[in-house]
């Protein structure tokens, strides 16, 4: 994704912009809140697992546990968010494009379950795969949000669709502004370079063999390792 760079650096911004609004999410969220196991108590409305066992699934200490719940509490007082509410908080850092499109594929990738909400333990879950994950794992978030239909393959019409939520997003802060024309073309053109057989689609496999063998999008997904 992130040696797209080349070609569009908008690739580059759309990724780095989840990454730092998270955080922000996170941190703002922290302000004027005591750091107790009182908010925990909240759990309690949708029976996550311990938090013994949140530690032993994520790469987050018990502490930061605590500190991030305060944040994700102060946007989601029932420890629950759905997709609307999702993209109004997602929205809030956008405020000059079109975020749904966009916070709907994201929302996706956090909703675990497939249920249609995200519980803090997905929240936390997919933060620690996007903060404190391996290349590979970040990769795997990647693939997953490019797959759009959830069929194991991305297709051009995949790449499309997240091409034009990314250029939705960031409004009139993109530079240049694009077309759909110029959009199409520039799918295509990022499509061939995975889909060097021409088969119409790319795997996981295809997309992981890709960029694992690509310089340029190691640091920069590299880059995006940071703490919360």
């Amino acid at each position: 994704m992130s040696h797209f760079v080349r070609q569009s650096p908008v690739k580059t911004k759309f990724a780095t912009s989840f990454i730092s609004r998270t955080r922000r999410f996170v941190r703002e969220g922290l302000k004027d809140t005591d750091y107790d196991d009182d908010g925990l108590e909240t759990f309690k409305r949708y029976k996550p697992r311990s938090l013994d066992e949140l530690a032993s699934r994520t790469k987050f200490s018990k502490k930061e546990i605590q500190l991030i719940y305060q944040g994700f509490k102060q946007e989601c007082p029932s420890g629950i968010v759905n997709e609307e509410t999702f993209k109004h908080i997602y929205g809030q850092f956008f405020p000059f494009g079109d975020t749904s499109s966009y916070a709907r594929l994201v929302f996706a990738t956090f909703d675990l379950r497939s249920s249609g909400c995200v519980t803090f333990e997905d929240f936390l879950i997919c933060l620690s795969t996007l903060c404190r994950g391996t290349i590979e794992d970040r990769l795997r978030w990647i693939f997953t949000l490019y797959d759009t239909r959830k069929s194991g393959k991305i297709t051009r019409d995949d790449f499309h669709v997240i091409v034009c939520a990314v250029y939705s997003l960031l409004g009139n802060v993109s530079n240049p502004c694009c077309d759909l024309e110029t959009i199409r073309e520039h799918t295509a053109t990022v499509f061939q370079r995975f889909d060097k057989l021409h088969h119409g689609y790319i795997t996981m496999e295809d997309f992981m063999s890709f960029c694992l063998n690509e310089p340029t999008i190691i640091q920069s997904i590299d880059a995006l390792r940071t703490m919360v």
